[in-house]
């Protein structure tokens, strides 16, 4: 296709791969993170987006481009290059990750109503019918790809003005807004790694893959795909950066601030932007949520059926059986959850252990596939990119073995304690299951 044919086209026939991305990355986890990093350290930290985003873009790019020069499924690469085991322990480690994780992404959607909905009940209903309908839409198109892009477009749209709206409304101090783009180092802890694993998202990079492919774009596209990239990237950076710079605006004051949920975030700024605000920033929420809710069950049903040999496309069964598998998992922890207090810390521990090792192999296995002269020929990952791709991994690899030496004992020692505490008949201690703590969005969320 020629630049002066493409350019000629519509505007959304030239975007869609990295906009689904975007929707994925932005879900309920990287909105509380976003704003719980506002409120405590106010704009401080906005340059953290810029770096963990420029990582996120890097691997992007990297899986845009293997979408569009492959002439097969990432799947069928990895069985061809290195054994079908490795194909099938990344799809199944990226699988249980999208399952154990989906229930958050149930958990936002039910957030999004809780507040003007009084009954548990009603909440869990409107849930099971908002799955009921993701899996309605996996088998009555024809065209899935076309069908999700199109709704990607709306959400992404509803999400960039209602958090904007909100953000203005409060007239944020633009000199310390931008003075947050300054590094400062020495400020780092434990819940701006969480910000960066909340947008350095490794497996919705890695979707990029199939995304391309089922766009039909090919190795003519190479430039359309890597700008469509840039596309979604900047979209997560406005939209992490609007969350923080509006928690900042309203709720910083140097006292440390706890958001148990997302609601949280409207409930607290609702004094200074009323119940209108309120609202608009719930339906934000729901576009989050349900976005990210739907491409995440995706991501680890379409993965798993490559690894497994099954199929990758979405006219093949299997990719949506096992999609409606990671949907229904969610959902009946999400449900049992909110009507019956279950327990969901047994499943965030069981997918904090899975992503210790899946998100540093899926991301070491996207820069070996396109680091690779056979698969990419022309389009080689060039020795400057590798080297800052390699220096993405080597974080993924240091947040797991943080996440291994430190953040899974004390979520095993916490909830051992619960147990007995329960089983004593003892006040439990005062931690909410159901609050993503700021390093669990490491998967999907």
């Amino acid at each position: 296709m020629s630049g002066t044919a493409s350019a000629a086209r519509p505007w959304y026939t030239r975007v869609g791969p990295g906009l689904i991305t975007a929707c994925v990355v932005i879900g309920p986890g990287s909105i509380m993170t976003s704003s719980s990093v506002g409120a405590n350290k106010g704009y401080s930290m906005l340059w953290i987006v810029i770096v963990s985003v420029t990582f996120m873009l890097t691997y992007m790019t990297l899986g845009a481009k293997l979408g569009a020069v492959a002439t097969a499924s990432p799947g069928d690469l990895i069985r061809r290059k290195v054994g079908r085991w490795l194909a099938i322990l990344l799809g199944a480690c990226v699988f249980f990750i999208s399952a154990a994780f989906q229930s958050g992404n149930n958990i936002g959607v039910a957030a999004a109503f809780e507040s003007f909905v009084d009954s548990k009940l009603v909440v869990a209903a409107l849930v099971v019918g908002f799955n009921a309908l993701a899996i309605t839409f996996l088998f009555a198109f024809r065209n899935l790809y076309r069908v999700i892009e199109r709704l990607m477009m709306v959400f992404v749209a509803a999400m960039l003005a209602s958090f904007g709206i909100n953000l203005f409304s409060l007239r944020p101090d633009a000199g310390e807004l931008l003075r947050g783009f300054i590094p400062t180092p020495g400020s780092i802890d434990l819940e701006v790694l969480g910000l960066i694993g909340t947008t350095f998202v490794i497996t919705a990079a890695f979707y990029q893959i199939y995304l391309v492919q089922q766009k039909g774009w090919d190795a003519k596209q190479v430039r359309t795909v890597i700008v469509d990239a840039r596309v979604g990237s900047v979209i997560m950076s406005l939209i992490t950066i609007m969350l923080m710079s509006t928690a900042a605006a309203g709720l910083y004051t140097g006292a440390k601030i706890v958001l148990k949920d997302p609601v949280a975030v409207a409930e607290a700024l609702e004094p200074t932007f009323g119940t209108q605000g309120k609202i608009i920033f719930c339906l934000g929420l729901f576009s989050a949520a349900y976005s990210s809710f739907l491409i995440n069950s995706m991501i680890g049903g379409f993965i798993l059926s490559d690894g497994l040999g099954l199929g990758s496309k979405p006219t093949d069964l299997a990719p949506r059986l096992l999609t409606t598998a990671v949907l229904l998992t969610g959902m009946t922890v999400a449900f049992a959850a909110m009507v019956m207090n279950f327990d969901r810390t047994p499943t965030i521990i069981a997918a904090q252990a899975v992503t210790v090792v899946g998100a540093p192999l899926v991301a070491g296995v996207l820069l070996y596939l396109a680091s690779s002269r056979d698969v990419m020929g022309n389009e080689v990952t060039s020795t400057p990119t590798r080297a800052f791709a390699g220096t993405g991994l080597t974080l993924l690899l240091a947040m797991a073995a943080h996440t291994a030496i430190n953040k899974l004992p004390a979520s095993i020692s916490d909830y051992r304690a619960r147990l007995r505490a329960e089983s004593g008949e003892t006040t439990p201690p005062p931690t909410d299951p159901l609050a993503p703590a700021p390093q669990e969005a490491a998967g999907a969320d």
